[in-house]
């Protein structure tokens, strides 16, 4: 069940990984810190920020982001500069990945993930774009 989340956890998880998640991506979570998403005829459940409010949310958001992105960076073919964020429950999994040579300010930001969202492939290692942004997904 989708419930709301504070942004310092968001923000705690960006600092852990090194990385920044799109705007569109962190203001869904914000509101629902979870829930389902269509993608490629496929319905995903979005991986949550981890939640340390209180044990009712630390044990609803046990499988958060970096628990599953580092699981997923053991399995052949993972990219290695994935972020995994939606599981469809036989493997696959939605990922963002590092942007490439983005300026922002005059510097390069090679923290920021882009907004385009792939399906990565368990049994291939493809990648297959399903959105140009993550708030084109239903």
């Amino acid at each position: 069940m989708p419930f709301p989340i504070d942004e310092k956890y968001i923000l705690q998880t960006e600092h852990q990984l090194g990385l920044i998640f799109p705007p569109c991506f962190k203001a869904k979570m914000i509101q629902t810190n979870g829930g389902e998403v269509i993608a490629d005829d496929d319905l995903w459940q979005l991986f949550p920020f981890f939640d340390q409010a209180d044990k009712k949310r630390i044990k609803r958001t046990c499988n958060h982001i970096t628990v599953e992105t580092k699981q997923a960076q053991k399995w052949h073919g993972f990219p290695t500069d994935a972020i995994a964020i939606a599981s469809n429950g036989s493997g696959d999994l939605l990922i963002f990945k590092k942007l490439e040579n983005v300026q922002s300010n005059m510097q390069t930001n090679e923290q920021q993930l882009d907004d385009t969202v792939y399906r990565w492939s368990h049994e291939t290692a493809e990648l297959k774009v399903v959105a140009q942004h993550f708030d084109q997904l239903k």
